[in-house]
């Protein structure tokens, strides 16, 4: 429906998307003229302009832009890498993944247990410190140019193993948290790991195919058709109970030669815009109100699995033969939590579970979303001074 002239709520709604945006570009200035990363300014700024001003006009539509923003992040990552460095990258990272399941889940499920939480919601707050950020890391590891480095592949190895690991985790926590039995999350299970399996297998053996079909040498066409087709798989997979995320990854990883070169010129635009609306977001959603009486815990949770993330990242970088440096870059990219995590804490919040539970993981995901980033920036820095202090060598 067209607004009509004078419509007061059009005028609220491109107001508030016009400061928010134009409020954007004045820190992405700042982030670039200081070489900071700029998330966590945009986390700030969404939480900042939650408690000031009433959004309700432009949430739906900063809410629907930040999913495409994660989208498109995940998009671009897929694009650097083959299916065959996929399938490679995943076979040398499921130890790592094993041991990321095992340091970084168990803290939150005995945290929610001593806190006093029945086994379900200390269940999700096991997912909520479990899982990282596809869509911060991917943003901090573009912006920082370390896309093409020797520890990225780690990086990216627990990143999908964790994203699949939601196709079994998500599904089964729906089905508890609405009384379902253990035979009916199951069997949700099963169907989402045949959706990811069915999708893994098409971007492989398929990805010449699909390439070819989209080309063409309209930059209009193509950036359509790409679009198009990432957008569809994303939403088919958040039908089936599998990630977005994952869906549009697959389709990166499916796209390759002059196609994948001119969709990644052609799709960064609106990536850099949708992906700053996320972050946005996501500091939209916290309630400022209820931080104060939560912080201790989330804090010390966040110190905790923070130091978990970096040995995961170290260890996993150490086995493909990264040098001290790279390791460190690994395991600090690793720190920041974001939209999983907000996900998995919100299932709980509208089941009603403990009312904590969202207070606590927004506090948490906050500190380690401007906490990892910050980390990854200058963790060079921090491991050059301290091998000088022991004198340590590389």
């Amino acid at each position: 429906m067209m607004l009509a002239a004078g419509d007061g709520a059009g005028a609220s709604i491109f107001l508030e998307l016009g400061i928010v945006i134009v409020g954007l570009a004045l820190l992405a200035r700042i982030a670039i003229r200081t070489g900071f990363s700029p998330i966590p300014l945009y986390l700030l700024a969404g939480l900042v302009f939650g408690a000031v001003r009433d959004t309700s006009f432009s949430q739906d539509f900063i809410e629907v832009g930040g999913q495409i923003g994660v989208i498109l992040l995940l998009f671009m990552l897929g694009l650097e890498y083959s299916a065959s460095e996929l399938s490679s990258t995943l076979r040398s990272g499921f130890r790592a993944g094993v041991l990321d399941a095992l340091l970084n889940f168990t803290p939150g499920l005995l945290a929610g247990l001593v806190i006093g939480w029945g086994w379900l919601p200390a269940l999700l707050l096991g997912g909520v410190t479990y899982i990282s950020s596809s869509g911060v890391i991917a943003k901090v590891i573009t912006d920082l140019g370390r896309l093409g480095n020797r520890e990225t592949p780690a990086i990216l190895s627990i990143l999908v193993i964790e994203d699949l690991v939601m196709a079994f985790y998500l599904p089964l926590i729906a089905v508890l948290l609405v009384g379902g039995g253990l035979l009916a999350g199951l069997s949700s299970v099963a169907i989402a790991v045949a959706a990811a399996g069915v999708a893994l297998v098409v971007a492989l053996r398929f990805g010449g195919i699909m390439s070819r079909a989209i080309f063409h040498r309209s930059d209009e066409v193509l950036l359509l058709s790409t679009l198009g087709i990432v957008l569809l798989v994303a939403g088919a997979a958040e039908e089936l109970r599998v990630s977005a995320a994952v869906g549009a990854f697959l389709v990166g990883i499916a796209l390759s030669g002059q196609v994948a070169e001119r969709a990644e010129t052609l799709v960064m635009p609106l990536r850099d815009f949708f992906a700053a609306t996320f972050f946005v977001f996501f500091g939209l959603q916290i309630d400022i109100g209820e931080l104060p009486g939560v912080l201790p815990a989330a804090a010390a949770i966040a110190a905790f699995t923070a130091a978990t993330k970096i040995w995961t990242g170290v260890w996993a970088a150490r086995r493909i033969g990264v040098a001290l440096r790279g390791r460190w870059r690994a395991g600090t990219a690793l720190i920041a939590r974001g939209e999983f995590s907000i996900v998995i804490a919100g299932l709980g919040v509208a089941a009603g579970l403990d009312a904590e539970l969202g207070a606590l993981a927004a506090g948490y995901v906050l500190i380690l979303a401007v906490f990892g980033p910050l980390a990854t920036r200058y963790s060079d820095g921090l491991v050059d001074t301290v091998r000088l202090r022991l004198a340590v060598p590389p």
